[in-house]
């Protein structure tokens, strides 16, 4: 089984992308051969800066090694460090039919919110198959918004094969069911998109700030409250054993607490959670020579599976 999985240069690390893709894929190194790559070519859809996408990319690094990402174990690397991934991505856009490309969600989600596509956002689910199908991944951790990507990917692989033969492995979605959504501080689900992140490493002071920005209720201090309904509590479970959070929901339901009290619990377990990861981070930042090699390293790795991948499909389909 090798498991594959890919996250965004778009910003600094947030809570909800800790405990949707990077807690998950760091626990995977020890259940499988496990790929993992900073993915800045993808970035390039929204134009970044080439200075800011740099610093991006390093910054996903260090936390990731961070918060136990263990390079012996794992294939870290950098997406663009690989070009056979454009090599590839052309010779599936040619398989792929127009149609396909027109029905993916995250497209149309974006056109309506009023974002001017251009082609790279148009054809990012081929982007992605290539990602998928380049290493043989067998299993893409997902969470359920994300399993049309893995099924367009197989769509593609089943076309290609169909025509040259079966050489691409068709992946299939690992979902993970248990994963929370985790709130913003105004009560949606946790995006930069929103602008409602809280950064999981950070100026300390700024980092309170949010947790106590978070949005909640008109209730009073003396009123009961409802856990459940509460972005705060929903929050706290994410890091809390069982007997923290019964301590808590008694605090809510029998009144004369606060939310204030709550924001201010949640923030306190907060840094005792990212506590020792910030200190290993700040560690790691000063030799940013360690950081590159890691990266460098788990190219080398991944490319020899890219070549072989590559070399097969070039000529299946003619091109030696």
């Amino acid at each position: 089984m090798r498991i594959l999985s890919g996250i965004q240069p778009s910003g600094r690390i947030h809570l909800g992308n800790y405990f949707a893709m990077m807690k998950p894929a760091i626990a995977t190194q020890n259940e499988a051969e496990t790929f993992l790559f900073i993915a800045d070519m993808h970035a390039l859809t929204v134009l970044p800066d080439p200075e800011v996408l740099r610093e991006r990319v390093f910054n996903v690094a260090l936390d990731f090694l961070a918060c136990g990402l263990n390079p012996e174990k794992s294939v870290f690397f950098r997406h663009s460090e690989i070009h056979e991934i454009t090599e590839l991505m052309w010779i599936l856009d040619c398989v792929t039919p127009l149609g396909l490309l027109e029905r993916c969600h995250s497209y149309k989600e974006k056109v309506a919110r009023g974002i001017k596509p251009n082609h790279g956002l148009f054809a990012y689910p081929v982007l992605m198959a290539a990602d998928i199908l380049l290493y043989k991944s067998t299993n893409i951790p997902v969470g359920k918004d994300q399993k049309q990507h893995v099924e367009v990917a197989r769509d593609i692989a089943q076309r290609f094969n169909n025509r040259y033969g079966d050489i691409l492995v068709l992946p299939q979605e690992q979902i993970r069911e248990n994963v929370a959504i985790v709130p913003g501080i105004d009560g949606q689900k946790m995006s930069k998109s929103y602008g409602n992140t809280i950064e999981i490493f950070g100026n300390e002071k700024k980092i309170r700030k949010k947790f106590m920005s978070i949005v909640t209720d008109s209730q009073g201090l003396d009123d009961p409250k409802d856990p459940e309904k509460c972005p705060v509590f929903a929050l706290y479970k994410l890091f809390a054993d069982q007997k923290q959070l019964d301590e808590m929901s008694d605090k809510y339901r029998n009144g004369g607490y606060g939310y204030g009290h709550a924001k201010q619990e949640l923030f306190e377990l907060f840094m005792e959670y990212f506590g020792e990861f910030q200190k290993k981070r700040d560690e790691l930042a000063t030799d940013r020579t360690y950081i590159e090699s890691i990266l460098k390293d788990g190219a080398e790795k991944a490319r020899s599976v890219a070549h072989d991948t590559i070399c097969e499909v070039r000529k299946a389909v003619g091109l030696t």
